[in-house]
């Protein structure tokens, strides 16, 4: 539930970013929600067998890695932020519960025993 909610506020964030609105402008917390947000879903997609989803979070999360930054210019930030959004958005798509299977119960109706 807390990856969820994770990757719908990175949602969020990068949407501003993308959008370059003023609110956005706080460029350490945009690397810090999405960082936090790919090693939650890393750890989502790991436990998953989805080894794919988690190699691309991995790359997400060191691009925006706010301790070690990558310089990237402006036009690159912002192509990056579009990306990064369109992922997050594909695996929320992508990664909804299935239902589990109903499990036949193991008393046989025709002699009357019970299960164990």
């Amino acid at each position: 539930m807390i990856t969820k909610m994770m990757k719908w506020v990175s949602v969020v964030v990068l949407l501003l970013a993308g959008l370059r609105l003023p609110t956005a402008g706080n460029q350490v917390l945009l690397e810090t929600v999405v960082c936090l947000s790919s090693f939650l879903a890393i750890t989502q997609a790991v436990r998953a067998s989805r080894y794919f989803w988690a190699a691309g979070f991995l790359t997400i999360a060191i691009i925006f890695n706010p301790i070690v930054t990558l310089g990237l210019s402006g036009k690159a930030l912002l192509w990056l932020d579009w990306v990064c959004l369109a992922t997050f958005l594909l695996s929320l798509a992508a990664w909804k519960r299935r239902p589990t299977a109903c499990v036949a119960p193991i008393s046989d109706s025709t002699t009357g025993t019970k299960a164990l």
